[in-house]
């Protein structure tokens, strides 16, 4: 690695669910910061266009289409990015999905259909990719929390519990990991307004509760998420290990607000 600490030339990075929102942001940061970037969903449309705007930054990327709910997928996009890019020093995995209902009301196939995403679906993710790895002695290895790990949103139980999963596990591997070389952490973000919550929010008394509980008064911008994840990405973050880094405004340091 040459550079700054935060410099991440010569790095290669893996972003599941990085074509859309949050992720695609962080694709584009990340190669802006020097990696190489391979983003990856289901949509091969969203990974071509994605995957162009950071070549046009002058980094290298792929076009591989991935789903976390398909094991093999994922072995075959490892495989793809190791044989063309050498090496995935960074994964982030930010592939979800969420749903608004009374829990009472809940369907068991609407909770499995989401904890199997956002939360074993990132478990897929840090094993495939963890085992290279560990195998290789170093890795970083940045999962997507929520401010639902620690607070309850309104009937989002299941994305609740899934995300409250995702710390869990984040804390978990990096016991595990640590002493291998790979460092995992979090991010949990805040409320940024995008394709997966924009019907929570958009006018609702939803999204005028979450602007009063948030001390900056506005939503954030899908932008402001990569600086965090550059650095936990990072050899400056070298000792940062099993931490989740809140990006959100002061929603979880708010009490009363007026």
């Amino acid at each position: 690695m040459t550079g700054s600490g935060l410099d991440l030339g010569g790095q290669v990075a893996v972003v599941l669910g990085g074509t859309s929102g949050i992720g695609r942001a962080l694709a584009l940061g990340l190669a802006q910061a020097g990696a190489d970037v391979v983003p990856t969903g289901r949509r091969i449309d969203h990974i071509d266009r994605t995957a162009a705007e950071i070549e046009q930054v002058g980094r290298r990327s792929l076009r591989v289409a991935a789903d976390v709910t398909d094991r093999g997928s994922l072995d075959r996009l490892l495989a793809a990015t190791v044989g063309s890019l050498g090496k995935v020093d960074i994964l982030v995995n930010c592939a979800g999905k969420i749903k608004r209902s009374p829990t009472l009301d809940l369907a068991e196939s609407d909770w499995n259909d989401i904890l199997e995403t956002n939360l074993t679906g990132t478990l897929r993710g840090c094993q495939i990719f963890g085992k290279h790895m560990i195998d290789r002695g170093y890795g970083r290895i940045v999962n997507v929390a929520s401010l639902t790990s620690f607070v309850a949103l309104y009937e989002v139980a299941a994305y609740g519990a899934s995300k409250a999963g995702v710390v869990a596990l984040t804390r978990s591997l990096a016991v595990e990991w640590g002493s291998k070389g790979v460092c995992v952490n979090a991010v949990a973000p805040g409320i940024f307004r995008t394709d997966l919550n924009e019907e929570l929010l958009n006018g609702t008394a939803r999204g005028r509760e979450l602007l009063m509980r948030t001390p900056l008064k506005r939503f954030g911008r899908v932008e402001e998420v990569v600086g965090a994840v550059v650095f936990l990405a990072s050899r400056s973050a070298s000792f940062v290990n099993g931490q989740v880094l809140a990006i959100d405004g002061g929603f979880l340091a708010s009490g009363v607000n007026q």
